[in-house]
């Protein structure tokens, strides 16, 4: 007898129910060959700020055999028809490289081949053995890699893409290819994918001669110390003695004889370029010495044909050459493409701030140095090289370099001091060595902490104790020193998760240094929502770059210093003596929404970035297309109230806003731009989506209008009015996301002091009623007052 299906079960249910079962039947059931993952969440949630983060992708089922994920398969509820998951089976799939998706409401299944393209109906899933079959038409070259495990590493496990760059590069080794690269942002896990890498190839004892009785020999090379240190730590699932760190002065000890007895040898371009006897490091070593050789941050010239660098991986040419860097193919890199070829796999920064594997950011600019600089005898300047040209007129990257004007290095330095938490990790990145030693000692003339450490510089002049000073920043555990400045040497190799803060005080053309810049704040650490560049030298122009692939954070937003600024003829409106950071008088301005519409703003000149190009656009252009796209949320003013009032439907209306790039914090931010930093979001969205001539009004206004009309309408006891009355208290200090169903039990717990029992003595004798008390009131403080 055939069972009766029950249309009313949800999409959990009808997996449970039918749909396992149906899997199970076609051999898919867990074995030891054989994995069926079940709500396989392989992304964390794009960070939204104050803690928040968005949803995490998560595939219904992941069908795997033999270590090799196979197949998507996307369920939805049996009502639903059945390729309603198509899309979301795609876009899991091509992430993923999976190359089969399942679309499925039980009843019906739809199967698509991601590397034919071909789409169709089937009658049944294919057994595990005929899937295997479908994606290899035999066996894989790389089957004694993939039977390998990875290994974790503390308690760091490998993420989906970092899998993927891993199996791309063994199945490419597997095959006989020698020269490979992997593009993934900073931030991102590089060395661990290295790691990775390089434990396989050692658990499987390859190595050139494929004959498993050697265990391979394995070069790191970096072009800089605190790389190779790094890297030579993030190795330390390998057995001690199969590492060595090469050092110029373990070989000069070691009778000026390099190091062989080790199968993992980690090490910097330059002390294998050092010589003795007219005769360089690594020709100490035979050219068929290595199996597999690393280079790390390989865009930095190394495989330029002009590099001296390049040396010594035609010398290693027999080994197989893994080049790993961040920065997409660019015209000054272009040598780097040409030597490793196309990469086997990229992972952008955007992706990763999309995943919730990175951090976002939000810029601040600042009109800081002058764009341009003649000569003006009233002015103060320093000449840097003694060689100053009265007649000539300098560029904004030849002050700090060429020319210096100490006083507006003193104001920039305390303007963004006044902008930034003093407590928080800081990189202050300056035009040169000598301009970081002086923005250095501003910042300690007015810094508040005591500790004479508070700000040091980290250039290649400051030698040892500079890498010790990084090493104590880079620690989490330290808070000194606090701020770096440096020039050029931090903008990689610095790993620090806590910097919340880069100030550019440097303009910086090349969007390979960009990109590595903003890399230095993009590190998940706890409680780090966001980082935060301050732009004193129009850097800001860089997103505007086809070239820029990094979306930022809708949360960007822009200030403007307050001290007056050198205009491009070379005069000041105000002596340098004269000048007092303070800030600068906020002066109303118009502007026009859609037909007519005005609205009083703050700022015009403020730059904001489109979510959707990832380039900045002029808050006027934002404004406008924000008023453009509230009529897809509601029609009219009488339905926004409607959905404002019951908790529900305004949580799945900020939800909606939320998946186009407004979310509550961009909400507080754009508030706070028409004056309306003290009011309910839904007095901000009428005063933008509707002519009304009046400002929206504040929280506590809305509260005292309205207090009474709730009394007079339900029927509250004592308890439960004060209960009331400590609710819109908390509303008008905190907003609207107070009012939500789900923050019931904070406000329990913050009014009775975390006593359940007491609340519900007082407030009606249940939970539910409790509930039901907090969502009734709120519909009548939305109610339209018409006194």
């Amino acid at each position: 007898m055939i069972k009766e299906i029950d249309y009313s079960l949800n999409e959990e249910e009808t997996r449970a129910e039918l749909i396992d079962p149906q899997l199970k039947k076609c051999g898919w059931s867990t074995t030891n060959d054989v994995k069926v993952r079940r709500e396989y969440y392989f992304t964390d949630g794009k960070i939204l700020g104050a803690g928040k983060k968005g949803k995490p992708k998560k595939a219904d089922y992941i069908l795997e055999y033999k270590k090799r994920q196979l197949a998507v398969v996307e369920a939805k509820e049996i009502s639903k028809h059945f390729t309603e998951g198509v899309l979301q089976a795609k876009d899991y799939a091509q992430t993923l490289n999976i190359r089969f998706a399942y679309s499925t409401n039980w009843k019906q299944i739809y199967q698509i081949d991601l590397d034919t393209g071909e789409e169709c109906e089937v009658s049944t899933y294919p057994t595990p053995q005929q899937l295997y079959k479908m994606v290899f038409s035999k066996e894989p070259t790389d089957i004694n890699f993939n039977e390998i495990n990875y290994e974790t590493v503390g308690n760091i496990k490998v993420r989906y893409y970092q899998k993927i760059a891993i199996d791309k590069t063994l199945e490419k080794i597997a095959n006989g290819k020698k020269r490979m690269l992997l593009t993934l942002a900073t931030g991102t896990g590089k060395t661990f994918i290295a790691c990775q890498i390089a434990w396989k190839l050692f658990q499987a004892r390859w190595n050139l001669q494929q004959d498993g009785k050697r265990l391979p020999r394995i070069l790191f090379l970096a072009d800089r110390n605190i790389l190779a240190n790094q890297a030579f730590n993030e190795f330390s699932i390998f057995p001690e003695d199969a590492m060595v760190r090469i050092k110029p002065e373990e070989i000069r000890k070691n009778n000026y004889k390099v190091p062989t007895n080790a199968n993992l040898f980690f090490t910097i371009f330059q002390t294998f370029m050092s010589s003795y006897n007219n005769k360089n490091y690594f020709g100490q070593y035979s050219k068929d010495f290595f199996d597999f050789i690393i280079i790390d941050e390989c865009h930095r010239a190394g495989a330029s044909i002009e590099s001296t660098w390049r040396g010594i991986l035609e010398y290693f040419n027999t080994a197989v050459q893994l080049g790993m860097t961040a920065t997409p193919k660019r015209q000054e890199n272009a040598d780097t493409y040409e030597y490793f070829g196309e990469p086997l796999y990229t992972y952008s920064l955007k992706q990763g701030i999309d995943d919730g594997f990175l951090t976002p950011f939000r810029v601040k600019q600042y009109k800081g140095y002058p764009q341009t600089y003649k000569f003006d005898e009233s002015d103060d300047y320093e000449d840097v090289q003694g060689i100053f040209d009265k007649t000539k007129t300098y560029e904004l990257n030849e002050i700090n370099t060429k020319i210096e004007f100490d006083k507006i290095d003193i104001d920039i330095v305390k303007e963004f001091m006044s902008q930034i938490n003093e407590n928080e990790k800081t990189l202050v990145f300056c035009a040169s060595q000598r301009h970081a030693l002086k923005i250095r000692d501003y910042i300690n003339q007015i810094k508040k902490s005591s500790n004479p450490n508070y700000c040091v510089r980290v250039t290649a002049d400051d030698g040892e104790t500079g890498e010790q000073f990084l090493r104590q920043f880079r620690s989490n555990d330290n808070t000194i020193p606090t701020i770096l400045t440096t020039s050029r040497k931090l903008s990689t190799g610095v790993d620090a998760k806590n910097v919340r803060n880069i100030v550019l005080l440097r303009p910086i053309k090349s969007m390979i240094e960009f990109k590595q810049i903003i890399g230095r704040g993009t590190r998940l650490f706890d409680g780090k929502d966001y980082f935060t560049i301050h732009d004193f030298v129009n850097a800001y122009e860089n997103f505007q770059n086809p070239q820029w692939d990094g979306e930022p954070q809708p949360h960007i937003t822009s200030g403007e210093s307050s001290y007056r600024r050198y205009s491009n003829d070379g005069k000041e409106g105000q002596s340098p003596e004269q000048q007092t950071p303070s800030k600068p008088p906020i002066i109303p301005t118009k502007i026009i929404l859609g037909k007519g519409r005005e609205i009083k703003v703050k700022y015009l000149s403020v730059s904001f970035y489109d979510f959707q190009t990832g380039k900045p656009i002029s808050f006027e252009d934002y404004m406008q297309n924000f008023y453009n796209t509230l009529p897809n949320f509601f029609k009219n003013e009488e339905e926004l109230r409607k959905i404002w009032s019951n908790p529900k439907t305004r949580k799945e209306l900020l939800k909606s806003f939320e998946k186009v790039g407004y979310d509550i914090n961009k909400f507080n931010e754009l508030k706070e731009f028409v004056f309306a930093s003290n009011s309910d979001i839904y007095d901000f969205l009428v005063y933008i989506a509707f002519d009304k001539q009046t400002m929206p009004i504040e929280r506590k206004d809305r509260v005292n209008q309205h207090k009474q009309i709730i009394y007079s309408n339900i029927k509250l006891s004592k308890k439960q009015k004060e209960f009331i009355d400590f609710v819109l208290d908390q509303y008008i200090k905190d907003g609207v996301s107070v009012l939500d169903m789900e923050q019931i039990s904070s406000l329990i717990n913050l009014k009775y002091d975390n006593s359940v029992r007491q609340a519900i003595e007082e407030l009606g004798g249940s939970i539910n009623t409790i509930r039901e008390t907090f969502s009734n009131f709120q519909k009548y403080l939305y109610l339209e007052n018409k006194l």
